[in-house]
């Protein structure tokens, strides 16, 4: 499982995570995918390795500002997958 961290400026509402989590899943086979307007970030958690620049314009289509990626494997806790 891989867990990616990426960037993005310009959600102000719970409503802006649901567009770019909805964008997120339509165009990449994902497991989870979850964003925090607080922190700026979407979180995404995929079996296989994403194509970052799909995913990068997958974000940035729905008129969001797209930063950095951090890509890292993900381990599974008591509570999920982290």
């Amino acid at each position: 499982m891989w867990k990616y961290t990426v960037q993005v400026e310009g959600m102000m509402c719970g409503m802006c995570e649901n567009h770019v989590n909805d964008a997120v899943r339509k165009a990449l086979p994902v497991k989870k995918v979850a964003s925090s307007r607080k922190k700026g970030e979407t979180t995404v958690f995929a079996a296989q390795p994403l194509d970052e620049d799909a995913l990068r314009a997958a974000i940035a289509a729905t008129g969001y500002e797209v930063g950095s990626i951090r890509c890292e494997e993900a381990k599974k806790g008591l509570l999920g997958w982290q």
